[in-house]
């Protein structure tokens, strides 16, 4: 997509290593990416956006329960994904099941999921490509990654990309499809990624008189 991964060269570039020192400094409920270079705060997500990051977390350790429990589905971890100046935070990641009690990051993740917010659509610097794009590109260059996910949360719409021995297949799913992951035991409909959302939102149980 035209955009290296590369270590910084350019003077006040920030390097992979010199971003996590940094972030070690900053309070836990801060969100941080690095972006070519430069740390950016990530601006608080919509309720929206949290919806759907639950229901997709939700979904998939439900799935991962009776399919694959060395592994789990977990929001926003810390992954190191070998993306020199960028260090992208994914919003929903299948991690191993197995972690010390303050461990912070991890070198491996298997599904990679984005839930796409305003920030997503700034420019990189020095290219014309948006945020997201970049972040697609890192996490398919991961290499025990399966699975990514980048799901708009102002219309029910998921782009899937999964790994196969052929290499990457993508689809573009809607709300009449469901959304299929064998890997990690899941199918579901795509609306049920955005139930308790606008777009879905919850029926009200009828009393009874």
């Amino acid at each position: 997509m035209g955009v290296g991964i590369k270590e910084p060269t350019k003077a006040g570039q920030m390097s992979g290593q010199r971003f996590r020192t940094f972030q070690e400094g900053r309070p836990d409920h801060e969100r941080w990416e690095l972006i070519a270079g430069v740390p950016m705060m990530m601006t608080p997500p919509t309720i929206a956006h949290n919806r759907i990051a639950g229901n997709l977390e939700r979904l998939l350790n439900d799935a991962l329960a009776g399919h694959d429990r060395s592994r789990i589905a977990m929001q926003r971890p810390g992954i190191e994904l070998g993306s020199g100046e960028f260090r992208p935070e994914p919003d929903v990641a299948i991690i191993d099941a197995e972690y010390e009690p303050d461990q912070r990051f991890v070198d491996r993740a298997y599904l990679l999921a984005e839930i796409v917010s305003a920030t997503d659509g700034t420019r990189v610097p020095d290219t014309e490509t948006k945020w997201i794009d970049v972040k697609r590109t890192i996490y398919l260059a991961h290499a025990p990654c399966e699975a990514v996910l980048i799901i708009e949360q102002d219309r029910m719409e998921v782009r899937l990309d999964t790994r196969t021995q052929n290499g990457w297949t993508w689809q573009t799913l809607g709300p009449a499809h469901d959304l299929n992951l064998p890997a990690f035991g899941l199918q579901c409909a795509v609306a049920e990624l955005y139930e308790g959302t606008p777009l879905q939102p919850r029926r009200e149980r009828r009393r009874s008189a």
